[in-house]
């Protein structure tokens, strides 16, 4: 038996990237997923890339509505929601001095609050169906501790890890688990943005940067998306029904907590 069989997991974020890797694990263990995205065009795209068990959704997660209506549709379709993993975000750097108001709020809304009203309007759902059920929340060593160029971004996932704890500890008694996952360094496409805000504040030459961040890494290399999913799986699954507000590193050996 897999160990996601008959389960249906939301996942934010989802039509590309980490979002995409943890949809397409969670199908092989038995689940049907969601993938919800803003762009539902390239969300429809890895839906049926994906195969049968997978759905688009479109979620724009700053848009209380939009959120609403992501978590009625994945109801409709598949009849309930035990899995949720709050993956959207969006990364910024900039040195304190250059910080925008308008960029911190923006990032703010995407990375916190659509971390947290996610969260609450499939907790609701949980609850109302009595039957429990998992979220995962994605964080990040960023969230563990400061860095010079990265203020607003390491905030919010130090957000996103607070958030956890306070949800898990008033949810787990309706049967809800919730944890967080804490990569370091992940490869991917984002990492192309990631690279050039560093390129700009500290004069670095393309992809610079990127070979810095890998070499420094304990284990010798970046991480991937796939060194993710098994923490994934693990957190969604009833192997993990007495873990509760929890945030796990998966970095390669960057933070020991």
């Amino acid at each position: 038996m897999r160990r996601l069989d008959g389960k249906v997991a939301l996942i934010t974020g989802a039509a590309r990237g980490i979002g995409r890797v943890f949809a397409e694990a969670y199908v092989r263990e038995g689940a049907r997923v969601a993938i919800a995205d803003i762009d539902i065009a390239r969300a429809r795209e890895t839906a049926d890339e994906i195969g049968e068990a997978a759905i688009a959704v479109a979620m724009d997660v700053t848009r209380q509505d939009s959120i609403d209506a992501a978590v009625d549709a994945t109801v409709g379709t598949f009849g309930g929601i035990d899995i949720l993993i709050n993956n959207a975000a969006l990364f910024t750097a900039a040195p304190i001095v250059e910080i925008d108001r308008e960029d911190y709020a923006r990032v703010f809304d995407i990375n916190v609050a659509g971390t947290l009203f996610t969260l609450q309007a499939v907790a609701r759902h949980m609850i109302a169906r009595g039957k429990g059920g998992k979220i995962i929340n994605m964080a990040s060593q960023a969230g563990r501790r400061g860095e010079p160029l990265v203020a607003v971004y390491c905030a919010t996932k130090a957000a996103v890890i607070s958030l956890t704890q306070s949800a898990g500890l008033n949810l787990i008694e309706h049967g809800i688990n919730v944890n967080a996952i804490a990569p370091g360094v992940v490869d991917g496409e984002h990492w192309d943005g990631v690279d050039a805000f560093f390129a700009k504040y500290e004069g670095k030459a393309p992809g610079q940067k990127k070979k810095e961040v890998g070499a420094a890494v304990p284990f010798g290399r970046m991480g991937t998306a796939e060194d993710l999913t098994g923490i994934a799986i693990f957190l969604a699954s009833s192997e993990a029904d007495y873990i509760v507000s929890q945030c796990y590193n998966v970095d390669g050996g960057q933070w020991m907590s």
